[in-house]
């Protein structure tokens, strides 16, 4: 396992929250957590868990992967790529987040289609069900003839069976 490098992820902390122009104590509301503990892990005291990182994360806008590495918990060369790849993605601000969220469902499926692991910060749940669906109604967007050829669809967003939605 990776050492922790506490005072490397401190120092990126503070520089994130200095750039998103956010007060210590307007980013530990913002996360949930303490100031004294945020203060704690920004001063390189505090060895912070992978939630409190993801918390971070979400109230800094940036992507809980790039702490992850930053604290040693993800292994920076086996998923830098992957790390880097949702982190661009995550920082576009040309894309609102729905748009974000549909781009690292496809991205995450083009990986496990080529047999890599996914490394996320949330499990597979009814999320990327509606992430899929989502992408699925863009590509319709994109292809009306397409969709009028498949025929229609049920709530799930899968096709219907033609026998049933003919009567």
């Amino acid at each position: 396992m990776a050492s922790l490098n506490v005072g490397n992820l401190g120092e990126y902390l503070r520089e994130q929250r200095r750039s998103a122009q956010l007060s210590l104590r307007q980013l530990a509301d913002a996360a949930g957590v303490s100031n004294p503990y945020l203060s704690q892990i920004e001063r390189g005291l505090r060895k912070p868990s992978a939630e409190v990182l993801q918390q971070v994360a979400k109230a800094l806008r940036i992507s809980a992967e790039t702490l992850y590495v930053r604290a040693g918990i993800l292994d920076a060369e086996r998923d830098r790529d992957e790390v880097e790849t949702r982190a661009v993605i995550l920082a576009d601000p040309t894309l609102n987040e729905r748009q974000k969220q549909v781009l690292l469902q496809i991205y995450e499926s083009f990986r496990k289609e080529n047999g890599f692991e996914i490394a996320q910060d949330a499990p597979q749940d009814a999320t990327s069900d509606a992430n899929q669906s989502m992408a699925q109604d863009i590509s319709d967007a994109q292809h009306p003839q397409d969709t009028a050829a498949r025929g229609p669809r049920t709530a799930d967003g899968s096709d219907a069976d033609p026998q049933q939605t003919a009567s």
